[in-house]
């Protein structure tokens, strides 16, 4: 099965769109947990309340090479025992032969599912993910941080860079299905704006929970006329919660209401 999928199968199993971003900081973790125990622990509370899982490669490389290692047992771990697909926040993309060894290490060594890019580069520096046609590729469009505005609202013939990203991924959608939206909830407008040019692309949504998205908009803006297409993705909300489970069972239970 492909990237897609295996996102179905886990939402329709699950009735789910929430995705757990595990970005575990070890100055807050337990102590005597590793981050792969740490991440042991909210994967198997949660693992039948959520679509998919998104761990971001920083907070694992930032530990050195036990941190990388731990990523890749938690990715095996998540993979084998539950079966729901992985999304590796990287946000990779450079000029094309080095995106062809972030590809390598992305699907190759992490044996992630799905990955984050950066279009900056181009269509060149994307197309090592895109021929990964069982993999999905989500492109970062709209950020959720406030900085956002800084370079993805400058204009370019009368357009906000944002939605000159959009509308180019739209265009290299038509050969590479396998291509997907990375949009902030703290922009529920832009969410509405994309998802008319973009109505049958997966958005994956960032900024639920500690960076105070608004989720009821982001539903209303972004759903899909099938109340599908969207991958809902919280992480301290929930990793850091005294309960992850009634964390995220609540945030399923919320997105579900408005469903």
């Amino acid at each position: 099965m492909n990237f897609l999928d295996k996102l179905d199968a886990a939402q329709l199993k699950n009735n789910s769109l929430v995705c757990v971003g595990l970005d575990p900081d070890p100055a807050k973790l337990p102590k005597k947990l590793s981050i792969f125990q740490f991440n042991k622990l909210i994967i198997d509370q949660t693992a039948d309340l959520v679509c998919c899982y998104k761990p971001q490669i920083a907070f694992y490389a930032a530990s050195g090479i036990q941190g990388l290692a731990d990523l890749q047992k938690t990715i095996i771990y998540i993979k084998d025992k539950y079966q729901i697909p992985v999304i590796l926040d990287a946000k990779r993309g450079d000029i094309g032969n080095t995106s062809q060894m972030y590809a390598k290490e992305v699907f190759d060594v992490f044996d992630a599912d799905a990955v984050t890019v950066n279009p900056y580069c181009g269509f060149d520096s994307m197309l090592p993910f895109l021929e990964r046609k069982e993999r999905g590729v989500i492109v970062i469009c709209r950020t959720s941080n406030h900085g956002a505005i800084d370079f993805q609202d400058l204009r370019v013939n009368r357009e906000p860079l944002y939605l000159k990203v959009g509308r180019k991924i739209l265009t290299w959608s038509k050969k590479y299905p396998n291509i997907m939206l990375e949009i902030g909830s703290t922009w529920p407008k832009e969410i509405y704006i994309l998802r008319k040019i973009a109505p049958k692309i997966v958005f994956l949504i960032a900024g639920i929970g500690a960076q105070g998205g608004d989720l009821k908009l982001t539903l209303k803006n972004g759903l899909r006329d099938d109340k599908k297409g969207l991958i809902i993705s919280a992480s301290r909300s929930i990793i850091y919660a005294q309960d992850p489970r009634n964390s995220a069972q609540a945030l399923r239970d919320e997105i579900n209401r408005y469903r």
